[in-house]
């Protein structure tokens, strides 16, 4: 049946194929921790070290970079390298993967519309090239501003199923600018029809309105139908206390999600160190976390 990522050496992690990523994550019963680093942003350590680094020190079982134009890699932190993500990879021993954006112009917006370079966004040519680069996984969503639709993730979940060998997730963990429910059910179907192997939820006390009982019906929608589900926090509420980032992660694991994201917006484009621990420590005690702290990359 193949490892679980709970518990996984950096050796298996790394050679993992997109469903053996998948069926590791799944046999993980809702123990896994994603946090997403801003990646050209300095870190907040001052060192030359990058964010993901930061993240993986304090537990993180899977990297999502943000802000990354994928035609012009810039990673602060980073060596200097031909193969950057690979490079990445080696430094870390942690699947990584990367944010594009399925912007839709016709989309009425509630607040300024933020110009994103090509290699931000979620097209064909961007979809071939993070298949080039080595990334383990795609995330389908849109930052603020960005003005990102879900008929436009639907969409790009169908182009990056056809061009991309990694795992796909896709929803939005907020508005995004777009003025338009942020899920629903409807939504949730569409997105597993078109082929998502994960669907992205706001984490229940991020947005207004999104109530437990939607998210577990979402939870339930998506396992019956072989997908996982990822809470996310993407509010700037990844900064806030401790005792916030517990409440959630408890939450939304009673919730049944597979997955429990972090988001960006603590010091300098990570989550504040503590609070990637403290959803870790929540959701999974302290043996794993400690585990995935202390195992060696070269395991």
């Amino acid at each position: 049946m193949g490892v679980r990522l709970l518990s996984a050496d950096s050796s298996e992690l790394l050679n993992l194929s997109a469903t053996e990523l998948k069926q590791a994550i799944k046999a993980s019963d809702g123990r896994v921790v994603l946090s997403e680093n801003v990646a050209p942003r300095p870190s907040w350590t001052g060192d030359i070290i990058t964010n993901a680094e930061i993240a993986a020190a304090f537990s993180a079982d899977l990297i999502l970079l943000n802000c990354l134009d994928v035609f012009n890699i810039d990673i602060f932190g980073l060596p200097e390298s031909d193969r950057p993500i690979q490079t990445l990879r080696h430094l870390i021993g942690r699947p990584i993967g990367v944010n594009l954006e399925p912007i839709d112009l016709t989309m009425e917006m509630t607040e300024n519309r933020q110009r994103l370079p090509e290699g931000r966004q979620a097209t064909l040519k961007t979809f071939q090239k993070i298949e080039d680069l080595g990334f383990d996984f795609v995330c389908l969503t849109g930052n603020p501003g960005a003005g990102v639709s879900n008929s436009q993730i639907e969409k790009a979940i169908k182009l990056a199923k056809s061009t991309f060998s990694g795992l796909v997730i896709a929803g939005k963990m907020h508005a995004s600018g777009s003025n338009e429910p942020v899920i629903d059910i409807k939504t949730v179907q569409n997105f597993i029809k078109a082929g998502t192997d994960i669907v992205l939820v706001p984490a229940v006390g991020t947005v207004p309105g999104f109530t437990e009982q939607e998210l577990k019906t979402i939870v339930e929608q998506a396992h019956a139908f072989e997908a996982l589900v990822m809470s996310a926090i993407g509010t700037s509420q990844e900064g806030a206390d401790s005792s916030v980032i517990r409440t959630i992660a408890l939450r939304n694991k009673i919730c049944g999600v597979d997955i429990q994201h972090i988001g960006d917006a603590g010091y300098s484009g990570v989550a504040p160190v503590e609070n990637i621990y403290a959803l870790s420590d929540t959701i999974r005690g302290k043996r794993h976390t400690i585990v995935r702290m202390a195992r060696s990359i070269r395991r």
